[in-house]
């Protein structure tokens, strides 16, 4: 099938690879805009990209897709259909409507469950048992179209956002392959109506860890905010990220170091922090963390 794919992110990547080798012919992709990154804030082109440059693919990152000259430019493209992955733009009705099947879209949850921007970091944080990944047929609603494949992983006690987005990123690569191979037996199941949540995108201001809050869900915070933007506390005046923690039996004022291996008291129970980094600092597992950095039963995080 002749396909335009639309992605920005890492997310995106395997499903572009996974779409080329099972050997459809990507007319176009679709990208964000190259944006300032690094301490000389040059422009750096998104991973989507990257990686359409480096097999050879033309590419297009505009700002917009509202204008007339946009959309005609779209549709010339003659592409049968268009494959969306975290692109990061809305599609106006003239783009989705542009192609002969029109746009298909992965999304990272069991919809109608977290429709939105941050679907793999709340359903951590909400602590769901399980989430997966839906190919939707896109409409103009948010997240609201009817789904042709899904399938649903576990979240484990120790999956972060990091390693959830791995996983639904190559599930989702190989559903939207197996979706385009069996698209003339699929049929589009409606969303229900009950069951509707959204995936706000994550506010910064949600990171700081309020340790009077119960262990389970500062657990859940560290893991959904694990490996960006970082869940974070102060110790001893210096803020520092917190990349993994489990719960552990303990009981304290909150913030309390409880032990000389990182155990934390919370307002209900405690946690033991696993992996953390410093400013400046790469990520360190908790043993080597304290060969660095004191921080000994009775002092406090913040």
């Amino acid at each position: 099938m002749r396909l335009i794919f639309m992605g920005t992110p890492d997310f995106s990547v395997s499903a572009l690879d996974a779409l080329r080798e099972a050997g459809h012919e990507i007319a176009c992709v679709y990208t964000q805009p190259p944006r300032p990154a690094g301490r000389g804030k040059k422009p750096r082109p998104s991973p989507v990209q990257a990686r359409a440059e480096a097999l050879g693919l033309p590419v297009r990152h505009p700002v917009s897709l509202k204008s007339a000259e946009e959309q005609a430019a779209f549709r010339a493209l003659g592409a049968e259909a268009a494959v969306v992955v975290a692109y990061g733009l809305i599609l106006p009705q003239a783009v989705l409507d542009a192609t002969a099947r029109g746009c298909f879209n992965i999304h990272a949850s069991l919809l109608p469950r977290w429709r939105g921007a941050a679907p793999i970091q709340r359903a951590i944080m909400a602590g769901d048992a399980e989430t997966g990944v839906c190919i939707m047929q896109m409409e103009a609603g948010l997240d609201t179209g009817p789904v042709l494949l899904r399938e649903a992983v576990e979240i484990g006690p120790a999956d972060t956002a990091g390693t959830l987005h791995d996983r639904l990123s190559e599930l989702g690569a190989r559903l939207i392959v197996d979706a385009i191979a069996q698209i003339d037996q699929l049929a589009p199941q409606v969303q229900p109506e009950t069951g509707v949540t959204y995936a706000e995108k994550i506010d910064k201001a949600e990171a700081r860890v309020d340790w009077t809050r119960p262990a389970v869900e500062i657990d859940r915070q560290i893991r959904g905010l694990s490996p960006f933007p970082g869940a974070w506390a102060e110790v001893g005046g210096e803020r520092v990220k917190l990349l993994l923690s489990e719960p552990a039996d303990g009981q304290g004022e909150p913030g309390d170091v409880l032990d000389d291996g990182l155990k934390i008291a919370c307002g209900e129970g405690a946690v033991r922090l696993l992996r953390l980094q410093r400013a400046g600092k790469g990520p360190m597992d908790a043993r080597d963390f304290l060969r660095g950095f004191a921080i000994k039963t009775g002092d406090r995080l913040t």
